[in-house]
């Protein structure tokens, strides 16, 4: 389903991403942990190309991107293929909640109005905001705006969801309400790349869990392998806080 081989970043003289493979299988719901700075989000972002990687190459489906020469139409048709629900919204501040989530299918997808309408509200109500239609962004708690931001990638039917800490930004009890929506998603069988700092979460509706250290990936595997058996000394130094009680309970 989607494969990155050899992906490398840099920022300058700074080697953020080292050479990274990653395989997801369709339906999987990946979710990948490590300390600050360890190159997740820029990870997440090469692979729809929000940032360009150095090398390597991205294959999403049936289709490949060769890194070092990507052509600006085989930019957008690898986008066309993602959808990302960012760390701070991201909303149009001066559209409401439905126009917010028409938008890209107007835009992007040349949908009518109409037909960008209905799925609109549909996923709106999807995600438990059937009634806010016509509220304005600051009308929203931040809960409520990180949900429209998850309606708005689900409009768009992508082959993948990609999640970069939807939660890093919200208040602690505005937390779950957000996590409740993506573990529903889950179980849609929908592909999904999840960076998050939940660890319970990620435990809880992960198929399989990436841990990410200095630009590299140090240790993957099942949910259960990572938190219940980590073999990787630097993995268990980080999950050593994580215990059960912290779970979040879906």
């Amino acid at each position: 389903m989607i494969q990155m081989a050899n992906i490398t970043k840099s920022f300058g003289k700074h080697e953020v991403l080292k050479g990274i493979d990653l395989s997801v299988q369709k339906g999987e719901v990946v979710c990948i942990l490590g300390p600050s700075g360890s190159g997740k989000t820029t990870l997440l972002r090469c692979l729809n190309y929000l940032e360009r990687p150095n090398d390597g190459e991205v294959t999403i489906g049936d289709f490949t991107v060769n890194c070092k020469r990507p052509s600006k139409k085989a930019i957008h048709t690898l986008r066309q293929k993602t959808a990302m629900v960012f760390q701070h919204y991201n909303l149009f501040k001066h559209k409401t909640v439905l126009e917010n989530v028409m938008e890209g299918l107007v835009i992007v997808q040349k949908q009518s109005k109409e037909k960008a309408k209905e799925t609109s509200v549909k996923m709106l109500e999807k995600v438990g905001l059937g009634s806010k239609l016509d509220a304005y962004p600051s009308q929203l708690s931040g809960g409520q705006q990180q949900r429209v931001g998850i309606a708005r990638a689900l409009a768009l039917n992508p082959e993948v969801i990609l999640f970069d800490e939807p939660t890093s930004a919200l208040d602690p009890e505005l937390v779950g309400e957000v996590l409740d929506v993506i573990q529903k998603i889950a179980k849609e069988g929908i592909t999904m790349i999840i960076v998050t700092h939940e660890m319970g979460f990620a435990r809880e509706v992960s198929n399989h869990v990436v841990f990410m250290d200095e630009g590299v990936i140090v240790e993957e595997g099942k949910p259960q392998d990572i938190f219940g058996g980590a073999k990787e000394e630097r993995t268990r130094q980080f999950l050593k806080r994580f215990t059960p009680e912290w779970s979040y309970n879906i």
